[in-house]
């Protein structure tokens, strides 16, 4: 990776894999990057050992400072919300105290709602929202394979250039990852959506890499009626989505990410909580509100949150 021109402060909040990714690989350009966890043994294994990446980037080990205390973060010049989206709430309001006047927030998170609860807290001038399709699996804490590259989009809630986007253009450029501006964010947002929603609660159920899935007439099928329910939520709020066939889209990603483990399937191996209420389950509650029945996407939700209310009895563990 280039080594960056400016040295900027730089605070991840989330060290999962998508988090380390773009932590390690910022702080490798350069940069003083912080990561802020909410479980001080793993935030002081990270300070101690530092991040590890393996994989299509190289194998190296990359010093960066962690820390579960708000307190001690420094003022920074970018902060980068890597967490869960169910944690959007709480990461914000623990990072709150290092965002300064000039300090953009990014979220890279999956699931609908996080730009707009980032904005309540920091405001809509500040926050930028993104999308990325860089591959990353977590194999342990601070330690993660970077299975593969991907573009990574930013825009704001106003669909407008800002000295806060352009700022956040400028360090993730530093770092290689050759940002793309979108001008029409919600759709943006939606095309990651509509993928996710298409490829993560199909894998965590069935327990395949994204390529299987498309090796299935079933996993196939279903696939197509939650794409398709998704996408006439989508077009009933007057959104038009970021592809012309987003079906055919997110069977290209199956295959261009074929052995990727998706992030909601890595939660259901390692019986974490996953995001399906902000993926399929947002799909689901939205389509009540402007009249579009989703059956699919409301089968694949229950069918997580069972998987998941049964991780302690399931057999064959």
């Amino acid at each position: 990776m280039p080594m960056a021109k400016k040295a900027y402060t730089v605070i991840v909040v989330g060290p999962g894999a998508i988090g380390c990714l773009f932590g390690g690989i910022i702080r490798e350009a350069g940069h003083e990057v912080v990561m802020l966890d909410h479980e001080p043994l793993r935030a002081e294994k990270i300070d101690r050992d530092g991040i590890r990446i393996e994989g299509i980037s190289g194998n190296r080990t990359i010093k960066v400072r962690a820390t579960a205390r708000p307190v001690e973060l420094p003022d920074s010049d970018l902060v980068i919300i890597a967490t869960k989206s169910y944690d959007t709430e709480k990461a914000i309001l623990d990072v709150a105290g290092a965002v300064g006047p000039n300090t953009p927030v990014l979220t890279l998170q999956n699931g609908l709602g996080n730009v707009e609860m980032i904005s309540r807290t920091v405001g809509s001038d500040k926050t930028i929202g993104g999308i990325t399709s860089q591959g990353a699996t977590l194999v342990g804490p601070g330690s993660i394979i970077h299975a593969g590259t991907g573009k990574t989009v930013i825009g704001t809630p106003a669909n407008r250039p800002t000295a806060y986007l352009e700022k956040t253009k400028a360090i993730l450029e530093s770092a290689g990852f050759e940002p793309q501006i979108s001008f029409n964010l919600e759709a943006t947002i939606w095309g990651k959506l509509i993928i996710n929603v298409g490829i993560n609660a199909l894998t965590a159920i069935l327990r395949v890499h994204n390529g299987r899935l498309l090796d299935f007439e079933g996993s196939r099928r279903i696939m197509r009626q939650a794409v398709e329910e998704a996408v006439a939520v989508c077009r009933a709020k007057n959104i038009q989505p970021a592809h012309e066939n987003p079906l055919a889209q997110v069977e290209e990603v199956c295959r261009l990410t074929a052995r990727n483990v998706s992030s909601m399937l890595q939660d259901v191996v390692a019986k974490r909580r996953t995001e399906i209420d902000a993926i399929n389950g947002a799909v689901a509650w939205l389509g009540g509100g402007v009249g579009i029945d989703t059956p699919t996407n409301e089968l694949l939700t229950l069918l997580v949150h069972a998987i998941e209310q049964s991780y302690d009895v399931r057999l064959n563990q």
